[in-house]
């Protein structure tokens, strides 16, 4: 079985998407669905959002793969396809979607440190930062998973580094506040 199709070692893989052989394609984007859709489920709201962004990052990786530099880690690179695939989505959701960003985070109650994001269970915590608005999620995204710099979010979604800082203080404020309406028992007992 080791000359099975789907066993192809990666550079063999990217070789056949370069000369658009669609069984490579195939077998690349198998390979690595996982990964990819576990970046994009970090930044859309929905499963169905995050396929979305999956299948149009891969349309990218398709399309650009002669971009792709074969000296540096593959992941790395379908990472940050996926991550600005979001980022377009994002900006794309945001000329058609009015935002109250703004007027929820000034209804916003300030809490005190919590230490219950030890607590959570992965699939719970995305579950919280999936309830955060577009922009707040994109930004927490950004910064605390994927280790972004303020300048370079900024750069990324045409903003401010003030403007991303702001949106990660507002994020982690509207997390604590989930995390306190979502387990009010352990939240309770981790701030004392």
């Amino acid at each position: 079985m080791a000359n099975a199709p789907h066993s192809a070692a990666l550079p063999d893989l990217l070789a056949g998407c370069l000369r658009n052989h669609r069984q490579s394609q195939e077998l690349l984007y198998r390979q690595f669905y996982g990964f990819a859709m576990s970046v994009c489920l970090r930044y859309a709201p929905t499963r169905d959002s995050a396929l979305e962004v999956l299948n149009d990052g891969f349309l990218k990786v398709f399309t650009r793969l002669d971009q792709y530099d074969p000296a540096q880690p593959f992941t790395g690179w379908l990472r940050r396809i996926m991550i600005n695939t979001a980022i377009d989505q994002y900006r794309q959701d945001v000329r058609h979607v009015q935002s109250n960003d703004i007027e929820q985070a000034d209804q916003l109650s300030v809490a005190p440190e919590p230490d219950a994001y030890t607590q959570l269970a992965h699939d719970e915590l995305l579950a919280l930062v999936q309830r955060l608005s577009p922009a707040y999620r994109l930004v927490f995204n950004l910064y605390v998973v994927d280790g972004y710099t303020h300048d370079e979010i900024a750069q990324k979604l045409s903003i401010s580094a003030g403007a991303s800082k702001s949106n990660l203080a507002r994020a982690r404020e509207k997390l604590r506040t989930l995390l306190k309406h979502h387990h009010p028992d352990e939240y309770a007992r981790v701030t004392r």
